[in-house]
């Protein structure tokens, strides 16, 4: 959609040379900052937070995601929130806090800081999934959008500008905000002050849930000016199934047509030689899309969808929101003073290529067992309770058949102790054709066993 607001993606506080991104750019993305909840308040006081921060804010991470290293010898990147959802370490955030990193740190607020995989990305939605090595970790715990309401407290916790741990609050100030483009997604609208650093963060209600993932703000200055979005986390928890099941979403809950649309003005209808201002007029077409390949065109006003009057373009974005990706769309579109059917069948919103794993500069591929992996830190070994092993970044070939999954961190080959990433290599090398492997998941072993390729 064509938006007539300036609108900043909460995308982290963007390091290189000590200054934000949005300090760069007038109408720069930025990051922003999570809403508030309450603990419970009595008939004229405000709201007391401090229990749910007691216990869900060790749950609230930072993220350091570093991109490139600079020429003066410094290092690229940005700096965000996220949030653990489960005790063996899988993290949500959004994507362009992670965007292009090379290298992702997760620190706790007790201190501890881990190495972090990127488990895959949904860039059309802005979720991402980290995972870290671990079991028993703070966890927060996830509800239910439909049930709050516009004048809610909320409460948000994150990192503006890089200080951990930060605590504000506000009120829902709109359930269902579109914000304009030809994404579906509805946007919970606070006035909880953001700023660069808290994009990723949890969004709490006054129970203590997480209702949503804080991911832009309204600004024409890169900083907060009193406007804040979050993502529902109903539809953050879907696009966090297909990533974690499949290692990215290529089944997207977003079906696109591939148009931007506006609003019809008086002067614009009768231009067009309409007698109303009713539809969706096509501003934009972009190539290759669904849109293209079924004829639509600039200067398009899209009046029907499946039979059901299209008003406006909220109408339309919310018509195809509800349809299945690849699903065929029937649009009645108004063309040169005539009214024509066009069948278009939608696309997938989500991108089709799984992320690509962090610390790829120290993984090592394996092609006879198919994973690319890394020797643990000695923070995460301790955390398992072991003293060696090895992390599994990606899989494929005979390690994805057996059920091994990134994330997994493998203890043994054959009943001997795998230390590091060259034993590892050793050993797999010299297995025969079928071999066990011990993997840590979820704070079970497992044992795996595997076909390998040839040597």
């Amino acid at each position: 959609m064509v938006a007539g607001i300036a609108l900043a993606l909460a995308g982290g506080w963007v390091l290189g040379h000590e200054r934000a991104r949005a300090d760069e750019e007038t109408s720069a993305k930025t990051a922003i900052s999570a809403p508030a909840e309450s603990a419970g308040a009595s008939n004229n006081q405000a709201p007391n937070f401090s229990s749910i921060v007691a216990k869900y804010g060790p749950a609230v991470v930072h993220i350091e995601a570093v991109s490139e290293e600079t020429p003066d010898g410094g290092h690229s990147g940005a700096l965000g929130s996220g949030f653990i959802i489960s005790q063996d370490g899988y993290i949500l955030t959004n994507n362009h806090v992670v965007e292009g990193a090379e290298q992702v740190t997760v620190k706790l607020t007790d201190g501890r800081k881990f190495p972090a995989q990127v488990v895959g990305t949904n860039k059309p939605g802005d979720v991402a999934v980290l995972k870290i090595a671990g079991h028993g970790l703070p966890t927060v715990k996830i509800g239910n959008p439909a049930s709050s309401r516009v004048g809610d407290w909320v409460v948000a916790i994150g990192s503006p500008y890089g200080l951990d741990n930060t605590v504000t609050s506000g009120i829902i100030s709109n359930k269902s905000r579109s914000l304009g483009d030809d994404s579906p997604t509805k946007f919970i609208q606070t006035d909880v002050p953001v700023n660069p650093g808290n994009s990723g963060g949890p969004l709490f209600n006054m129970n203590g849930e997480v209702i949503g993932i804080n991911s832009m703000i309204y600004s024409r200055t890169g900083g907060f000016q009193g406007l804040s979005f979050a993502i529902p986390i109903d539809e953050a928890m879907r696009m966090k199934d297909q990533i974690v099941n499949h290692g990215y979403a290529s089944h997207s809950s977003h079906p696109r047509l591939g148009v931007a649309v506006q609003a019809l003005d008086d002067n614009t209808a009768n231009q067009l030689g309409l007698d109303s201002t009713q539809g969706a007029l096509v501003a934009q077409v972009e190539p290759g899309s669904p849109a293209q390949a079924a004829g639509i065109a600039r200067g398009d006003v899209i009046v029907g969808l499946n039979g059901h009057k299209i008003g406006s373009p909220s109408d339309l974005v919310d018509g195809v929101s509800q349809l299945a990706s690849g699903a065929a769309a029937r649009l009645t579109v108004e063309r040169n003073g005539a009214t024509q059917t066009v069948i278009v069948a939608t696309g997938d919103g989500a991108s089709s290529t799984p992320a690509p794993s962090v610390h790829a500069q120290h993984e090592t591929p394996h092609p006879r067992l198919g994973v690319a992996a890394r020797s643990l830190t000695d923070d995460e070994a301790a955390q398992i309770g072991v003293d060696g092993g090895v992390f599994v970044a990606r899989t494929s070939g005979p390690a994805a058949a057996a059920g091994m999954h990134a994330g997994d961190v493998i203890l043994a080959v054959d009943g001997v102790a795998v230390t590091d990433v060259r034993q590892l290599q050793q050993m797999i090398a010299q297995a025969d054709d079928n071999t066990s492997i011990v993997v840590y998941r979820d704070g079970a072993k497992l044992t795996l066993h595997a076909h390998l390729g040839d040597a």
